[in-house]
C-alpha cells in the first residue's frame, strides 16, 4: 500500500476525541497524515448502547425493517429468518466487497476509517459498540485495510468500504508495519480480535459516504493551503512584473462585490505589504493584462468554491449517512436517503471547476512574463535575450499541467448510475469527484511552481529595490534551492525542486499564511 505511515509515539501525534458531532478537517489531516491517535468520547458508548437496544426490540419483535430483518437493495423484500441475520450481516460484507484497481493511499483509507467511525459516534446506525471500538483500535494500531481506488457511484461507498468490513471480521487484506498480510494475521499482530456480527453490523461497516467525505476532507484542506500558494506567487509575479495594483482597492472592488474577490484582494495587497509596488508610480502600464488585472476576482471565486465545499462537506463528516436509521427516543427505525450526497458531489464539481479557472491564469501570467512587448523584460527571460530560449520551452509544460487538470474538472456530479434494480435508481459518484481532486492538486502546484520559478527570474531581472513581505520570503526559499538562469539548461528539475521543498514545505505555508490571514 502507498504512503504507509511510521509509527511515531504517541506523545508525537497528538489525540483527537470523536463525538459524532465535531470532527473537523485539521482534525482528519491529524488521524490521516500525521497518525493521531483517536479516543471515542465519553457520551458515545452509552448513545450507542441505546440505538442497539431499539434494534435488538425491532429484531425480537419481528417487526419488518430494511436490511435488518429484510434483504438489501432489488431484495428488500424478501424476509430473512431471525437465526439467518448475524450471518446474513457476513454475507452482506463479503458479498460487496468488489472495488478494483491499485490501493488507495494510507493517509485517505486512515481519513474513511475515522470518518466512518465519527458517523457511528453521532448515533442512528444501531451497530454493536464493539465495531466502532474495533475501527478505533485499527486506526491506532496502524492496522490498514487494502481498499481497491474504484468502486463507489456515490449511492454508499459500499463496494470499497466492504474491503474495510472484511478485515474487521478478520477476513480480506490489510497494511500492517509496512507488510500486506491477510485481515486476521493484521489484527492479531497488532493485539486486536476480529469482531462477531451481528443483525445490522455488516451494513453500517458498508454503509454512508465515508470515503467520499474522508477523502474530501484531505482534499479540502489542501486546496486550503494551495490557495494560498496561488495568492503568494501571483505576488511575486506581480513584483517581477511591476504590476498595477490599483485593481486591488478596496475601494474599486466595492461597486462590484462579487463573491471572494475582496478577500483574495485583501490578501493580495497583505502579500505585498512591505515592498514598493503599492506606492504611486511603481506599475509599469496603467493596464495588465487579465490574469494580473482579474487576480483578485479569480481567486476570490476559488475563495467561494472552497466554502461551499466545506459548508457540503460537514454534515458529512458530522452526521448520520445511515439508512436506515435509528431513532433511541422512540425506538423506531426509519427508512432515510441521508446516505445521498448529490450536495457534496455538485460542491466537489464547483471546487474542481474554480481550481482550473485558477489553473488556466497562472500559466497565462507565466507566458507575459515572458514576451518583452507585455513585461519590458528581456525575451523568455533569458538575460542574453532572443538567442538564448530561456523559460520558452517551459511554457508548454504549463499548458500540459493545465490540460490534464481540465481535463480532471469535467462535472461528474451529472453523470448518475444505477445500483439496484428498481430501488437505487440515481447516485452522485461524490468519491471519484473527491479522488480526482487529489490528483488535481498535486498537478495544480506543479503548475505554481512553474510560475514561481519565471517570476523569481523575472523578479531578478526587474531588481526592484524592496520586495514585499510574501514575494520576499518565497523568493528567498526559490533561490536557496534553485539558482538564477544565466545559460540555457534543464528547468524541469527546478520546477519539481520548488514544487515539493518550497511550495510543499509546511514551514513556507505556515509563514505565508500568517501573512493573509489578518487579510481574511
Amino acid at each position: 500500500m502507498t504512503g504507509t505511515l511510521p509509527a511515531p509515539p504517541p506523545s508525537a501525534t497528538g489525540t483527537v476525541v470523536v463525538d459524532g458531532r465535531t470532527l473537523s478537517f485539521d482534525d482528519v489531516v491529524a488521524v490521516a497524515r500525521h497518525g493521531a491517535q483517536v479516543v471515542l468520547a465519553d457520551e458515545v458508548l452509552p448513545r450507542l448502547v441505546r440505538d442497539r437496544a431499539v434494534v435488538d426490540d425491532v429484531v425480537d419483535r419481528g417487526v419488518p425493517t430494511y436490511g435488518l430483518t429484510t434483504g438489501l437493495g432489488s431484495r428488500s423484500s424478501y424476509a430473512l429468518p431471525r437465526a439467518e441475520l448475524g450471518e446474513f450481516s457476513v454475507r452482506t460484507v463479503r458479498g460487496r466487497a468488489n472495488a478494483v484497481g491499485d490501493p488507495l493511499p494510507t493517509s485517505v483509507v486512515r481519513a474513511a476509517l475515522l470518518a466512518r467511525v465519527n458517523g457511528i459516534a453521532g448515533g442512528g446506525s444501531g451497530v454493536r459498540p464493539e465495531i466502532p471500538r474495533l475501527l478505533v483500535g485499527m486506526l491506532n494500531s496502524r492496522v490498514h485495510p487494502v481498499i481497491p481506488e474504484v468502486g463507489s457511484i456515490g449511492a454508499s461507498d459500499l463496494c470499497q468500504m466492504a474491503h474495510a468490513g472484511l478485515v474487521v471480521i478478520g477476513e480480506g487484506s490489510a497494511e500492517f508495519s509496512g507488510e500486506v498480510l491477510d485481515g486476521a494475521e493484521a489484527l492479531r499482530r497488532a493485539g486486536l480480535t476480529p469482531a462477531e456480527l451481528g443483525p445490522k453490523d455488516g451494513h453500517v461497516l458498508c454503509s454512508a459516504s465515508p470515503l467520499a467525505a474522508g477523502q474530501g476532507a484531505l482534499a479540502l484542506h489542501e486546496a486550503a493551503a494551495v490557495r494560498t500558494l496561488a495568492q503568494a506567487v501571483t505576488a511575486l509575479t506581480f513584483e517581477g512584473f511591476r504590476a498595477n495594483t490599483s485593481p486591488l482597492d478596496a475601494r474599486v472592488l466595492g461597486l462590484r462585490p462579487a463573491p471572494g474577490q475582496s478577500r483574495a484582494a485583501g490578501e493580495l495587497l497583505a502579500l505585498l505589504a512591505g515592498g514598493d509596488l503599492t506606492a504611486p508610480g511603481h506599475a509599469r502600464r496603467v493596464q495588465d493584462p487579465l490574469s494580473l488585472r482579474c487576480a483578485a476576482q479569480v481567486h476570490g471565486a476559488l475563495h467561494a468554491a472552497l466554502d461551499f465545499a466545506g459548508a457540503a462537506l460537514e454534515p458529512e463528516l458530522n452526521g448520520c449517512g445511515d439508512n436506515p436509521v435509528v431513532l433511541a427516543d422512540t425506538g423506531e427505525i426509519l427508512s432515510s436517503g441521508n446516505f445521498h450526497t448529490p450536495a457534496l458531489a455538485l460542491a466537489f464539481d464547483t471546487l474542481a471547476l474554480a481550481l482550473t479557472q485558477t489553473a488556466a491564469v497562472s500559466a497565462e501570467r507565466m507566458r507575459r512574463l515572458l514576451d518583452p512587448a507585455v513585461s519590458g523584460l528581456p525575451a523568455n527571460l533569458s538575460p542574453y535575450g532572443p538567442e538564448r530560449s530561456g523559460f520558452a520551452p517551459l511554457a508548454k509544460t504549463a499548458q500540459a499541467l493545465v490540460a490534464e487538470i481540465r481535463a480532471l474538472s469535467a462535472p461528474v456530479c451529472t453523470d448518475p448510475r444505477h445500483g439496484a434494480d428498481a430501488v437505487e435508481d440515481d447516485s452522485t459518484n461524490a468519491a471519484l469527484g473527491a479522488r480526482r481532486l487529489s490528483t488535481m492538486l498535486v498537478r495544480l502546484r506543479q503548475l505554481f511552481a512553474v510560475e514561481a520559478v519565471a517570476a523569481a527570474q523575472a523578479v531578478d531581472l526587474a531588481a526592484p529595490s524592496v520586495l514585499g513581505r510574501g514575494p520576499g520570503l518565497l523568493h528567498r526559499a526559490i533561490r536557496e534551492l534553485v539558482p538564477a538562469l544565466d545559460d540555457d539548461r534543464p528547468c524541469g528539475v527546478d520546477v519539481d525542486r520548488v514544487s515539493l521543498d518550497v511550495l510543499g514545505s509546511d514551514e513556507v505555508r505556515s509563514a505565508l499564511c500568517a501573512i493573509t490571514e489578518g487579510a481574511s
